[in-house]
């Protein structure tokens, strides 16, 4: 009988207190009245501050549609600048409550690190740049350079496997903050800079010299960057998701943060969903009905994040490529919004 009174007891306390324990993000961050993001920082197009101090940035962004469908105020967020090194242990100790900082999605990361990766927001993959001078236009003839790159990244494993896949020796340079990295660089101290590909293009805009530099062909590993959330906080998790998600879905649905008040005279279903005209999306998030509408309104669709941040009209001058829309050759694909 007594058994039976702990396991009625247990049983009553995960019910009534169950709930609390794992809705606990938003509540938190409701509670304080900002998102506390973490970001890179120091790298253009994605997180880097103007000479404004103005936060810029496809990452950058992504925290920012968070918080446009938490509050309905895409600019109550905290930005906190973090190294490869301090980003992990800084969401699993509550530092931050999202992590939007070029992280690649990996198994162990998702397992043995507790976290959670949503939706991704840009396809990526590593490769080298060197300097024009040096003669090199392939990755396989940089046997015995010495290799720029950051460390606590899946980017010093990627480029310490390329070279032993293909018999070549390496001397890596491994230095923790970008700007040292960027220094030791275009400084001459190391032959190649190794970095996913649009980091190597964001390098090389602020580069003292630009056109001097080459991103070679290669591109030697698949990184999907994507927000990271703790595990165990599934609300969390699907907020985050369905903002990334949200912005993809406008671009597929052509609505833009120009056009999205006119779009709320749609009569097509999905587009009456996503914008809350036809109200119950809103509430399964546990956000206000207009989650999606503030997201693109005031942050704008994935194709206006990506072409205002890294686009063919900035310094970065990338291609849609792999983040073009799935209607249209890319990866960029949404699930319905139902």
């Amino acid at each position: 009988m007594k058994v039976k009174c702990v396991a009625l007891v247990m049983v009553l306390a995960f019910l009534f207190t169950g709930g609390a324990v794992f809705a606990g993000t938003l509540d938190e961050v409701k509670a304080r009245g900002v998102l506390t993001a973490g970001v890179n920082g120091q790298v253009f197009g994605f997180s880097m501050p103007d000479e404004k101090g103005v936060w810029k940035g496809l990452d950058v962004d992504t925290a920012k549609a968070i918080a446009a469908a938490v509050f309905g105020d895409a600019g109550k967020v905290k930005f906190v600048a973090l190294t490869a090194v301090q980003r992990l242990p800084a969401l699993q100790s509550k530092e931050i409550d999202v992590l939007c900082r070029n992280t690649t999605v990996t198994l162990t990361r998702e397992t043995t690190n507790g976290l959670n990766f949503a939706h991704v927001n840009y396809y990526d993959g590593q490769g080298f740049m060197v300097h024009k001078k040096l003669g090199v236009k392939s990755a396989k003839q940089l046997g015995g350079a010495t290799v720029c790159v950051l460390p606590g990244t899946t980017t010093e494993m990627n480029a310490a496997d390329y070279f032993r896949k293909n018999g070549m020796a390496w001397k890596p340079v491994v230095i923790e903050q970008n700007v040292e990295l960027n220094k030791a660089f275009f400084g001459g101290r190391c032959d190649s800079l190794t970095s996913d590909a649009s980091q190597l293009a964001a390098h090389r805009s602020v580069a003292p010299n630009p056109d001097e530099y080459i991103i070679l062909p290669e591109i030697i590993s698949k990184e999907p960057l994507a927000p990271v959330v703790r595990h165990g906080d599934d609300q969390w998790y699907d907020i985050v998701n369905w903002a990334v998600m949200a912005m993809i879905e406008a671009e597929e649905s052509g609505i833009t943060s120009q056009n999205v008040d006119d779009m709320l005279k749609s009569t097509d279903p999905n587009i009456q969903r996503l914008l809350g005209v036809t109200p119950g999306m809103g509430k399964a998030l546990g956000l206000d009905e207009k989650w999606a509408y503030n997201i693109i309104k005031q942050v704008g669709n994935y194709g206006e994040v990506f072409e205002r941040n890294v686009g063919k009209n900035t310094p970065l001058k990338l291609d849609r490529g792999l983040n073009e829309l799935w209607t249209k050759g890319g990866l960029m694909y949404a699930a319905p919004v139902r």
